[in-house]
């Protein structure tokens, strides 16, 4: 099969060691993953969201480093976890 590229905007909220992620939000382009993640940052309970792009091969589960296309609010500066 061949690479596919997903985009998802992902939340974070406060947690009892700091900032945790919240629930990953697929989308269907790099501007509604920015949108979204903006929305998501503004949202009660959250403090920050951050749009990024994955790629990869779903078949195999081979995937690149996600590559961060904007950030909002209070977000992790090490986001490779994700």
């Amino acid at each position: 099969m061949s690479e596919v590229t997903y985009y998802v905007a992902l939340p974070f909220m406060i947690a009892d060691d700091g900032v945790a992620p919240g629930e990953p939000v697929e989308c269907f382009n790099p501007n509604a993953a920015v949108m979204r993640a903006d929305a998501l940052a503004r949202k009660e309970g959250h403090v920050g969201a951050v749009a990024f792009s994955r790629t990869g091969d779903p078949a195999t589960g081979d995937f690149g480093d996600a590559k961060v296309i904007k950030k909002f609010g209070d977000v992790p500066d090490d986001l490779s976890a994700l």
